[in-house]
């Protein structure tokens, strides 16, 4: 309890101390020079008494105005003079003391106080903040605060809510000003829950540098950890004679560069890079891109290459075993492996493959590669859309790698193989970039032989590579990449040739697939000749593979059923497994009508027949076209029809023809887009058919476009137009002049069937035709 019964004398020395707040029941040493001593040495006069009060330093510049109202009466216990000429005086904190006046007549200040008086009520709420203080104190003694072995004793046994307030606050490391609120707060409940307020904000800090120190401290022990067992497994290492890890891997990367074959400047970057590696820490994320892309430039072929196969007479026959026919196309290969017997650096060609799906592109760059000794690669283009693809990502990006051109040959490990480039024709364009622009520098052989890939930023010779480019059309390709590469067109098949595949190369292999190696069935020629003309229609073979394979799978099901072996596979052998025929000799078919005339046209896939059908209505003159045609097809009627009127009498074309007359232009399949500048000779024919009354011969198909004045232009294609002609069963084909050195390209037993008729002028077609 506050010794509330104390009588102090009228008037205290005082002293202003700028450093500390006294407290109640406290004991403490106050160091003082020869001028302040006086008033603790005065104090025998007072019984012994002073009042220590805190100096509110330069607040308003009166010395008696910084003094707080609010003091401790203390008791001089002892004055102590030290070494360095100063005294030490020891209180005792009695009470709190409220200063009255202040009197500064004499040689020392005192003042006029009184006893502050404490009344304490026990109460539920005192008790609770008691215990929650004390439990708060423990708490704070967990995380290491000091406490003297006197205070903690004290401390289970203090239940006075005026004298716990006053010891916690001692305790709790708070600025002057908040202690001497504390020490103004006359009231025991009000202090003690400002005191618990403070403690529990300390306890708070405490408890997050706690948790922080015991984090730095796990760390700095697991690197402490790591770096004594690296230090015992090296010295382990010493003493079995075996290399430290890293400097065995940096050993073991080092190596690799140096049998790399590097070009000078090259290696220099590779040098640097390693050394920069080596400061790294592996457990940086630098160090593994670091890492990744010295083992880039350590495993590029730089300077290995596969030799040539020169022996031209192998190299054919390997052409020929895997392929059927494509004249043009193995005599650029031989042709090639004859100069480069001839000359060891010459540099690779790039070729364009153009043709309809199923003809043998990409098959044909696996043979290329065989025939040459060279290893293959093949990337598809078809959706690339970003320039990255081909030229890589800078190092500056998360997981930059590089691009497909320099990842393959990094894979196949030669810088010569043959590389094909898939569906070139199909490339994308949108924001993030052009990959066809990026596909200049690759297949230019002026500049390929420092090709630059973003990733490894160094030059790498790609003027060995043989490129191999496919593509089912040249129009989406642009002109500067088309100028790069020499075009080879793959027409398509006729259908002895197709027949010739089957035989040799298609039915061994589905039959091989499909488990009928021990048990082969034979097809016969007629057999096979129905599935080419009866369920497929197309330029290449891969329709008559599946079907061939189709017949194959049901065999293979009829041997598992433990039914006899179908053989041989007969013409009704095929319809009684494939049903019904899916494709019918539309020429063949029909009879001659009347505006009705057998055209030819290429696409995609190939090419194929279409008909071209006339009619006329009376009603106001109009020119109706129908089928789905392009701008292109629907000039070319427009020109027709006025070709036809302005030479309606050498046509025998009544004057009176075109009066009141609605002339109305057709092609089938009004669903499939038509186009092309190929049709304007099969309309002129549709309608002076039309417009004489004369059927139109169908098994004449034409093809030719014409100007106003009856001029037939050259056209392209005409060899697919041609196969597709007579896969369909026509015997005569009228096409332009300008097309007869063509010829050359349409296989031989295709230009015995069929019967060629070559015009320069329109109506030449209509003296065969009609």
């Amino acid at each position: 309890m506050p010794h509330t019964n104390i009588e102090i004398p009228e008037q205290l020395p005082i002293y202003g101390h700028k450093e500390m707040v006294a407290f109640p029941y406290m004991i403490f040493p106050v160091f003082v020079d020869d001028h302040d001593v006086q008033i603790f040495t005065e104090a025998d006069k007072y019984e012994k008494l002073v009042a220590i009060v805190l100096r509110r330093t330069g607040e308003t510049g009166d010395a008696a105005s910084d003094l707080s109202g609010i003091g401790t009466l203390c008791r001089v216990n002892q004055i102590k003079k030290t070494g360095d000429g100063k005294f030490k005086v020891t209180l005792e904190g009695l009470n709190r003391l409220k200063i009255l006046e202040l009197d500064n007549s004499g040689p020392l200040t005192l003042a006029h106080c009184e006893v502050v008086r404490e009344f304490v009520e026990k109460s539920m709420v005192s008790e609770a903040l008691v215990q929650s203080l004390n439990a708060l104190l423990k708490i704070s003694l967990s995380y290491g605060k000091p406490l003297p072995d006197d205070v903690m004793k004290m401390i289970d046994y203090i239940d006075n809510p005026a004298r716990l307030s006053d010891l916690v606050a001692l305790y709790v490391n708070l600025p002057l000003l908040d202690l001497q609120e504390l020490l103004e707060t006359v009231d025991p409940l009000e202090r003690l829950k400002k005191v618990y307020v403070h403690l529990t904000n300390e306890v708070q800090r405490m408890q997050v540098k706690s948790e922080v120190t015991s984090e730095v401290n796990r760390k700095v022990g697991k690197n402490q950890k790591e770096y004594i067992l690296r230090e015992q497994m090296k010295h382990i290492q010493e003493e079995l004679g075996e290399d430290d890890p890293r400097s065995a891997d940096m050993s073991e990367l080092r190596r690799r560069i140096e049998e790399a074959g590097l070009p000078e400047e090259v290696r220099k970057i590779a040098d640097k890079e390693l050394q920069r590696l080596e400061r790294i820490n592996p457990a940086s994320p630098e160090y593994t891109v670091s890492r990744t892309y010295l083992d880039y430039l350590a495993g590029m072929p730089w300077s290995t290459s596969t030799s040539d196969s020169l022996d031209i007479i192998r190299a054919e026959e390997i052409l020929n075993e895997d392929h059927y026919n494509l004249k043009k196309v193995k005599e650029r290969i031989l042709e090639f492996l004859a100069v480069r017997s001839l000359k060891d650096n010459m540099k690779g060609p790039v070729l364009c493959f153009v043709g309809p799906p199923g003809v043998g592109k990409t098959s044909l760059g696996k043979s290329i590669a065989r025939s040459l000794g060279r290893k293959f690669v093949r990337i598809s283009l078809g959706g690339v859309r970003d320039e990255a693809e081909i030229r890589g990502h800078r190092r500056t990006y998360i997981g930059a790698l590089p691009g497909r051109i320099i990842k393959e040959i990094f894979r196949c490990g030669s810088n010569n193989p043959v590389f094909m480039l898939d569906e070139i024709d199909k490339l994308g364009q949108d924001f993030r970039g052009d990959p066809s622009s990026a596909l200049l520098e690759v297949l230019d052989p002026e500049q390929n032989f420092s090709f630059n890939d973003h990733y490894l930023d160094v030059p790498f010779d790609l003027s060995k590579v043989m490129f191999i480019t496919t593509a089912n059309q040249m129009d989406p390709i642009p002109g500067p990449l088309k100028d790069r590469m020499e075009v080879i067109r793959l027409a398509g098949y006729s259908t002895a040739e197709k027949l010739n595949i089957a035989r040799n190369f298609i039915i061994k292999r589905e039959i091989d697939e499909n488990g009928l190696k021990e048990m082969p069935p034979v097809f016969m020629d007629e057999a096979v000749e129905k599935v080419i003309t009866e369920y497929t229609r197309e330029a290449g073979v891969r329709n008559m593979q599946r079907t061939i394979g189709s017949i194959c799978r049901k065999v293979a099901k009829e041997i598992t059923q433990k039914k006899p072996l179908r053989t041989p596979i007969t013409p009704e052998v095929v319809s009684e497994l494939l049903g019904p025929r899916k494709f019918h000799n539309e020429v063949a078919a029909e009879n001659d009508r009347v505006g009705v005339v057998t055209g030819m046209a290429w696409t995609d896939t190939g090419g194929d027949i279409l008909f071209v059908e006339a009619t006329n209505m009376p009603g106001k003159p109009e020119l109706i076209l129908t089928g789905s045609l392009g701008d292109v097809m629907k000039e070319s009627a427009r020109a027709a029809l006025s070709y036809v009127e302005a030479h309606f009498a050498d046509f025998g074309i009544a004057p009176n023809a075109f009066d009141n007359q609605i002339l109305h232009i057709h092609v089938p399949s009004g669903a499939i887009p038509k186009d092309g500048p190929s049709a304007g000779v099969t309309m002129v024919t549709a309608l002076v058919s039309l417009l004489t009354d004369k059927p139109a011969k169908r098994g004449v198909a034409m093809t030719g476009e014409i100007t106003l004045t009856g001029r037939v232009l050259a056209i392209g294609g005409l060899k697919e137009k041609v196969l597709a002609a007579h896969r369909a069963g026509v015997r005569r084909i009228v096409a332009p002049e300008r097309n007869r050195d063509d010829l050359e390209d349409i296989p031989d037993n295709v230009r015995t069937d069929l019967e060629f008729i070559f015009i320069n002028e329109a109506r030449e077609a209509l003296a065969v035709a009609l």
